[in-house]
């Protein structure tokens, strides 16, 4: 039997998964990520995990196919990392020849986000289709465009930056890129509370939301239960993110958008508010585009990564 391994990079911890070359994934396991001194310590951390698990399986680097791995930053087309803050990583080097040389393997990179779309590809929301736009709704805005099967990194590997496209001109908080008004100010975890909070100062309007914790997760909970004020909230975040989508689909015409990260556990009623404003704004010829929630989870890294090398 082949094998390979999918190793996505959080700020916290590395999830690994062992997969054989049809995608089923054999196990999966963490590691805490050292990303302190510079981060120099993450690579060698995979690289003995990685290892140790061979060694533990009895496989042989002859049965590996290569290791696919995600950072949190954007990488080019030919494994170079241009940073990645949260591992520590403030210089440009080649992650693909770096961690290749520690393991013995092929190895290919991609952003975090790109790869876990190119999971939900391959594995979760959008299988079947090769046309795809994953939108991760979190704590930030992410994603990841998939063209052909293949990911769209760009010229600097930033290809599929959708929280940071300009949204609104009348902000004067800045996004965490420095720029004002971008989709992740307003369609993020982070940014339905914003919203929330900025309508329940310009009104008396009486509401749930009045009286407890103000989230992602208690607003379309009040959404569910039918509070009109929340409805309002949820208009707001459907009209930024629909039409932020329309846009993107008159340039790639994807099949499909998933729709994943923590606000997605909102489930269909989510997608019913995008939906209503991506219809009203999109090209005639892209309005029957399907919306989908992405089914991975947290695995979508690394069935991406693995996706990677695989396709390499």
């Amino acid at each position: 039997m082949k094998y390979c391994f999918g190793i996505d990079v959080g700020g916290t911890t590395v999830k690994l998964g062992l997969f054989d070359t049809e995608g089923k994934v054999i196990e999966k396991w963490e590691i805490k990520t050292r990303s302190e001194n510079g981060g120099v310590n993450v690579l060698p951390d995979i690289a003995e995990a990685v290892k140790g698990k061979m060694e533990e399986k009895g496989i042989a680097p002859a049965d590996v196919a290569g290791a696919g791995i995600g950072v949190p930053g954007p990488v080019t087309n030919d494994g170079y990392v241009n940073k990645a803050v949260n591992l520590g990583w403030n210089e440009r080097f080649n992650v693909e020849e770096k961690l290749s040389s520690m393991l013995g393997l092929p190895v290919k990179a991609g952003n975090d986000a790109n790869v876990a779309a190119l999971g939900e590809m391959w594995k979760g929301g959008g299988a079947g289709a090769e046309n795809v736009v994953f939108v991760t709704l979190g704590t930030g805005v992410g994603g990841g465009i998939i063209i052909g099967g293949k990911i769209v990194t760009g010229s600097h590997g930033a290809g599929g930056e959708i929280g940071h496209i300009h949204v609104e001109d009348n902000e004067s908080d800045s996004c965490g890129c420095g720029n004002h008004g971008c989709l992740e100010q307003y369609a993020s975890a982070t940014g339905v509370v914003r919203i929330a909070n900025k309508l329940l100062k310009e009104t008396e309007e009486e509401t749930v939301l009045r009286s407890g914790e103000v989230s992602a997760k208690t607003v379309f909970d009040a959404v569910k239960a039918g509070d009109s004020f929340a409805i309002k909230v949820a208009e707001q975040f459907g009209k930024y993110l629909g039409t932020a989508l329309a846009n993107i689909s008159a340039i790639v015409d994807p099949e499909v958008f998933v729709i994943g990260g923590g606000v997605s556990k909102a489930g269909e009623v989510l997608l019913d508010y995008i939906k209503k404003y991506y219809v009203l704004t999109a090209f005639h010829g892209c309005r029957e585009t399907r919306f989908e929630l992405a089914k991975l989870g947290n695995d979508a890294g690394i069935y991406g990564t693995a996706r990677l090398i695989l396709d390499k």
